[in-house]
Formats: structure tokens, C-alpha cells, sequence
């Protein structure tokens, strides 16, 4: 498993250790993430990665799966 995605996997199971978000493709579709855990894992994600995720970008397709929420931070270190 790449390491990136392990990190944020680490980081998402701090805040929600009961869900298993590497095979979780649904987590907000499917209501397994509510918005406080949301707010909880973007500020981990703000301070592990240096970034800071707008609100414009709390969008239900960006945080759906670990893969969604790579695409996301990735595309916040390139801005």
C-alpha cells in the first residue's frame, strides 16, 4: 500500500477508529462520516500536511474515500 495513502489512513482512523477507510468508498453517501468528524480529520489533515483546506472545498465528492480526500490534499500542495 502506498505510503501516502497509509499516512492518511492513520490520520482517519484517529478520529473514526471503528471505520475501515480503506475499503470505504461511501463515507459520506452512506452517512458513516458525520460533519464533526469531518471538521476533526481536515484540521489533522491541515496540520500533517501543512495545508489548509477551504470551506469551498468541503464538498461531499471530496471526502467520499481515502482516495478522494489524496486528490484533495495533493491538489492543496499544488495551489
Amino acid at each position: 500500500m502506498d505510503q501516502e495513502r497509509q499516512q492518511l489512513i492513520e490520520i482517519l482512523s484517529s478520529v473514526r477508529p471503528d471505520v475501515d477507510f480503506d475499503q470505504e468508498d461511501a463515507l459520506i453517501d452512506d452517512e458513516i462520516l458525520s460533519s464533526f468528524d469531518i471538521i476533526a480529520m481536515v484540521s489533522e489533515i491541515n496540520v500533517q500536511y501543512g495545508i489548509e483546506i477551504q470551506v469551498d472545498d468541503l464538498l461531499p465528492e471530496n471526502f467520499n474515500s481515502v482516495d478522494a480526500i489524496l486528490q484533495l490534499i495533493e491538489r492543496m500542495e499544488n495551489e
